[in-house]
């Protein structure tokens, strides 16, 4: 009798697993590819043009994938500004507070972190002239030096990369 309700019960299984493609005990994962992180490597990061609005400048730090491959940026940028010999001047940037998305960034697309300082003439306490803007990528361990002349006067802070507009 045992070998009846033995057989009952894997032929019960085979019809289960037949009609909804799902088995007892199995479970299935059904993982959508992820687009992998982007790297320095795959990237250009540089500087834009400041814009300047109530007392703040905002400048755009771009990050341009070079690759053949989509990745993607989440996150926050680690900024500083450096001297000629590779110095830290100041206190790195402090992150905005804004929420986070992934942005996935094309072959030939940039995004973009928005750096906020305050124009000279509303702080007049202001660090030396940096010599290079130090940019890691989200989640990267990985810094590039983009020669860049910027004066950071007061606040010095940084939004999360965004889909450039």
């Amino acid at each position: 009798m045992s070998n009846v309700l033995t057989r009952a019960a894997a032929i019960a299984s085979a019809a289960l697993l037949a009609t909804t493609g799902a088995s007892v005990g199995v479970t299935q994962a059904s993982a959508l590819p992820r687009t992998p992180t982007c790297h320095v490597a795959d990237l250009d990061l540089a500087v834009g043009e400041p814009e300047g609005t109530a007392g703040s400048l905002h400048y755009p730090i771009m990050f341009t994938n070079t690759s053949t491959h989509t990745c993607a940026l989440r996150g926050y940028p680690g900024v500083s500004v450096v001297d000629a010999r590779h110095h830290q001047i100041g206190t790195s940037a402090i992150r905005t507070g804004e929420p986070v998305d992934t942005v996935s960034v094309f072959p030939d697309d940039t995004v973009t972190a928005v750096l906020r300082t305050n124009s000279p003439a509303v702080v007049p306490s202001c660090r030396p002239t940096s010599t290079y803007v130090k940019v890691y990528p989200p989640n990267s361990f990985q810094a590039v030096q983009i020669p860049y002349h910027l004066r950071v006067c007061g606040a010095f802070e940084i939004s999360p990369v965004q889909a450039s507009e």
